[in-house]
């Protein structure tokens, strides 16, 4: 017996009129580190005084942020990193981001993937073989390039049919390497404010940070190209 259509579609649903409430009504350039400038001071010592509460609201600022797709969760790892700390603001981090696309997975299987499936053209089928037996190495590789969308990653493997806990634990692992260093670069923020400077991103997208981060989404492939070997190796 197949759901009501409506519960199928209501959590994208849901996820999209979020979207949509935060590009309408919600903040513009409130939501930035001109911002943290002007009141880090008062957030650091809100934290201070409720360090638990501000654990559980960072964590769950974090996954509505991913889940609703709204254009300011690059901020936020790095404002964890400033608030916890490299080591509790990467885990942090690395809790919400996986809640949220969790969310969007969940989301998208439910309300595309049967159609998509049905209607699907044969190279796209081809893709579906592939994720269903390299899943996890091609999520991987997905999370390690600071190039593709991160809204884009959480519904692609839904819609290409792969299950929900190898995503949970590719987009766990996948999401570690670049929040420890948007972490790394939040934890530093506190000298860059005491020099009455604004932080500026921009540094974490040169080559000596990109290139370990593309490196290790090469070797996230290393599995399905020695599997793709053995397999000619032993066809007849």
């Amino acid at each position: 017996m197949t759901s009501p259509l409506w519960r199928r579609f209501l959590p994208a649903l849901v996820l999209l009129a979020g979207l949509a409430l935060f590009l309408v009504f919600g903040p513009d350039r409130s939501l930035s580190f001109e911002m943290l400038a002007r009141h880090h001071a008062e957030l650091v010592g809100w934290v201070a005084g409720h360090r638990a509460a501000a654990i559980v609201v960072f964590v769950a600022v974090y996954a509505l942020a991913v889940a609703f797709s709204l254009p300011v969760a690059i901020l936020v790892t790095p404002l964890g990193g400033f608030l916890f700390g490299l080591w509790l603001g990467a885990l942090l981090s690395v809790i919400g981001a996986t809640a949220g696309s969790v969310a969007v997975f969940v989301a998208a299987r439910s309300a595309l993937g049967d159609v998509l499936q049905r209607r699907a053209a044969p190279w796209l089928h081809r893709f579906e073989d592939g994720f269903r037996r390299d899943g996890i190495s091609y999520l991987l590789f997905l999370r390690l390039v600071p190039v593709f969308p991160f809204w884009l990653v959480n519904i692609v493997p839904a819609l290409l049919g792969m299950r929900l806990l190898p995503y949970t634990l590719a987009t766990l692992v996948g999401i570690v390497p670049a929040a420890l260093v948007y972490a790394g670069a939040g934890a530093g923020f506190g000298a860059v404010f005491a020099r009455g400077e604004t932080p500026d991103l921009g540094l974490l997208l040169q080559w000596p940070v990109l290139l370990p981060l593309l490196g290790l989404s090469a070797l996230s492939l290393l599995p399905v190209l020695v599997g793709r070997l053995r397999g000619r190796r032993g066809a007849p």
